[in-house]
């Protein structure tokens, strides 16, 4: 039950949004409709078979008692709480799975919680207190058929829509001409470019020195003039 009851937080937010705008037939919608208000008329007589229950009369230990209080009080959290919030985001999204799921799970532990309560007055409650116990376990066990049969429905639906989008894919993508490849269009008949020539740098004027000149054949160099001497003085 505690499970059953913590899961009904963030999915109520995401069930309309996860069904998203495509539409959901008539049947659909009329089936689920009645559905839910069997289990909302289920849930109302369950609540008041359990006030009605007098557990404290109960020829049993403390201990027992306590423990079978404490289950009809988690059952009635569930039927006031997480039920009518699973409920409500089911009819804002019909046919999505995951909430409905969730309505199965919730019933699913309803039904074992009711069915250990039921027991417990078979055994230490009165025969009305029963019967009436009894017949709430029939009805939640009906509708939590109900539902499982609606999720292989629209399982199979949605398996069905599945297939169909991919063979509509394939067919749109067959549909898409491809591009033809680029063509690169050589001419032999134009010239080849000559490849540019490199300028030699200009020499810088005065850092060269120029080369002495050699005499002529036969022809001797004359030595170098020598000063003359100086004065000798008198």
């Amino acid at each position: 039950m505690t499970a059953a009851q913590g899961q009904s937080g963030p999915a109520a937010t995401a069930a309309p949004s996860m069904q998203g705008s495509q539409p959901v037939s008539y049947a659909s919608v009329t089936q689920l409709n009645g559905l839910l208000a069997q289990l909302e008329a289920s849930s109302k007589t369950t609540q008041a078979d359990l006030v009605k229950l007098r557990i404290e009369h109960w020829k049993t230990s403390t201990a027992s008692k306590k423990e079978t209080l404490e289950k009809v009080d988690s059952i009635q959290r569930n039927l006031q709480g997480a039920l009518p919030e699973v409920i409500a985001q089911l009819r804002a999204a019909p046919e999505d799975l995951p909430t409905t799921f969730k309505l199965y799970r919730n019933l699913d532990a309803l039904c074992d919680v009711v069915g250990s309560v039921a027991e417990d007055t078979g055994a230490f409650g009165a025969k009305d207190e029963l019967q009436s116990l009894t017949n709430d376990l029939s009805g939640f066990d009906g509708t939590r058929k109900q539902v499982a049969q609606r999720m292989e429905s629209l399982s199979a639906a949605k398996e069905a829509e599945i297939l169909r989008l991919r063979a509509d894919l394939k067919t749109a993508q067959a549909a898409i001409p491809a591009a033809p490849p680029k063509k690169i269009v050589v001419d032999d008949n134009e010239p080849p470019k000559k490849p540019a020539l490199k300028k030699k740098p200009a020499a810088k004027p005065g850092t060269t020195t120029p080369s002495p000149t050699k005499p002529a054949a036969g022809q001797t160099t004359a030595p170098a003039a020598q000063p003359p001497p100086a004065a000798k003085p008198q």
